[in-house]
């Protein structure tokens, strides 16, 4: 779900809208892959992702001018950690750190979205987390198949090894979820992780989409993919592409403190209004925007993209610096982060 940079990376090299003459550009765009420093468990590590990033800017700025004439102010970056360029998976180190000095003119292509947030900078692209296209499609089953699940849910309800008390995981929205509904028999919820987790989606009417260490989630592509009425439980959180996916529409928002009240919100909803839903989810369309699939498609993630940096253009004549003028601080940020990669 964080290799978003990587597929980013392979179409933009193959397609019609690249350039290789920097004078023709409107945008530049540097491959950095801080995603690819990973665990045994093959999961993101983002406590060197500054010094990757800073060491990759020293290197553009130091080897072209282009990055020198805005400081950044007209290239973009990929950067689908939990909590975007602050670089850090939990949110009280991620809001110590704020995001990366030097990242603060560019724009940011992020997975993670919450308004009024330190980690989420105005004029940030706000995309769905990668997941495998193929792999979903071999999963698919007839669209006819009944609905049998009222509520589905598969994943971490506490988080023992980073948050043992386990009231700061998931703001407790999670374990709420569990100790409020797990002998409930309208909720099918667990943290077992069925071969035909897939299959019970597309059988579930709602399908829970709870924070966890960040308000974004897969569950929401699979939702949209899989025609599962997503029930998002994410304060302010920021969702992808909200001019393609009418969000309000096709999703449930319950807010974290009425978790308790769960069973009372969603039987509450008229079944008209489920039907409604249902049948936008349908829409092939919407299914595309969330997806990155290889060969890119029209109207899938990277075009949505694409449309989204179109439409910051053209660049105000106010992001070109004068000469000699300076305004990032290539010094400020933890000791740390400033050695090099």
């Amino acid at each position: 779900m964080f290799a978003t940079e990587i597929f980013m990376n392979r179409f933009l090299l193959s397609s019609p809208v690249r350039t290789l003459n920097p004078e023709e550009a409107d945008w530049f765009y540097t491959p950095v892959y801080t995603t690819c420093d990973l665990t045994p468990n093959g999961l993101p590590l983002p406590f060197k992702s500054p010094r990757m990033m800073r060491s990759s800017i020293q290197y553009i700025s130091t080897n072209w001018p282009y990055w020198n004439r805005t400081e950044g102010a007209d290239h973009f970056f990929v950067v689908p950690h939990d909590f975007g360029a602050c670089f850090h998976y939990q949110e009280e180190k991620a809001i110590e750190r704020g995001i990366l000095p030097l990242l603060q003119r560019a724009t940011l292509v992020q997975t993670f979205g919450q308004r009024y947030h330190v980690c989420l900078k105005e004029g940030s692209i706000t995309v769905p987390p990668y997941a495998p296209p193929q792999k979903m499609q071999a999963h698919l089953i007839p669209p006819s198949t009944p609905r049998s699940i009222f509520v589905y849910f598969r994943g971490l309800f506490y988080d023992v090894g980073n948050d043992p008390e386990g009231g700061y995981y998931a703001r407790g929205a999670r374990a709420s979820v569990w100790e409020n509904f797990k002998d409930n028999p309208l909720f099918d919820i667990s943290t077992e992780h069925p071969a035909t987790y897939y299959e019970d989606m597309q059988r579930a009417i709602f399908c829970l989409c709870p924070l966890g260490w960040a308000p974004w989630s897969p569950r929401l592509v699979e939702g949209v993919i899989f025609g599962c009425i997503p029930v998002i439980i994410a304060d302010d959180i920021v969702l992808p592409f909200a001019d393609a996916i009418p969000w309000e529409e096709i999703g449930v928002f319950v807010a974290e403190k009425d978790v308790p009240n769960l069973d009372t919100i969603l039987t509450s909803i008229p079944p008209e209004v489920i039907l409604r839903k249902q049948r936008l989810l349908a829409n092939p369309a919407m299914k595309q925007a969330m997806l990155f699939p290889q060969p890119a498609q029209p109207g899938d993630a990277f075009h949505q993209i694409l449309n989204g940096l179109a439409r910051k253009l053209p660049h105000d004549s106010g992001i070109y610096l004068k000469p000699n003028q300076k305004i990032l601080n290539w010094t400020a940020g933890p000791p740390g982060d400033l050695k090099p990669w």
